[in-house]
């Protein structure tokens, strides 16, 4: 087999360009308004992923909560509570059963998976439904997928139209950095370090 880096390299960020040149601009408008109104009423935001779709919820909630100042509750970030749900109940179940404690009318659940079959994800967006809370799934095309059963529950979903888990998983914190950037912009919000 001859390996070729940049033939690779060039494939690769053929591909993320493709997806990010097909970023559904009107959802991601939608995307920050439902933000925004959970800022304005002083509700919070709770994120859920699985897998490498659990880096970018841990991230934003942690951007988000410092530079637009909102309420985030990053539900992968709490080690004894996630493997105690885990453990005591089943991994299937580990969100729906943190957002049966901390979820509240208002509140918004903004879930990763980059099949979009995630099943623990798929049960906390269940459940947030339930409460008829605003949900918003961040998926991909994976295996020509569609954004798998995440994208069909989900109030409002951004499918990335690549087939590639890896640049799936760039994409959810590239669009993560845009929502936030483009609220900072709109609301004259200044930048701390």
């Amino acid at each position: 087999m001859n390996f070729e880096l940049n033939e690779f390299i060039g494939d690769y960020l053929y591909d993320l360009d493709n997806a990010l040149s097909g970023l559904d601009k009107n959802t991601i408008q939608t995307i920050i308004e439902c933000i925004e109104q959970v800022m304005d009423s002083g509700n919070t935001i709770h994120f859920i992923g699985n897998g490498g779709s659990a880096g970018t919820p841990s991230h934003s909630a942690g951007d988000w909560s410092k530079e637009l100042s909102v309420a985030t509750i990053c539900h992968t970030d709490n080690a004894s509570s996630l493997t105690a749900w885990a453990n005591d109940t089943s991994y299937e179940d580990i969100f729906a059963n943190q957002l049966n404690v901390y979820l509240k009318e208002g509140d918004i659940v903004l879930a990763y998976s980059g099949s979009g079959n995630s099943e623990n994800v798929l049960r906390g967006v269940k459940f947030a439904n339930e409460k008829s809370c605003k949900t918003v799934a961040f998926t991909g095309n994976y295996k020509r997928g569609n954004g798998g059963k995440l994208a069909k529950i989900s109030s409002h979903a951004l499918i990335f139209n690549t087939e590639s888990m890896e640049r799936i998983e760039d994409l959810q914190l590239i669009v993560n950095h845009i929502i936030k950037e483009a609220i900072k912009s709109k609301r004259n919000i200044s930048s701390s370090c």
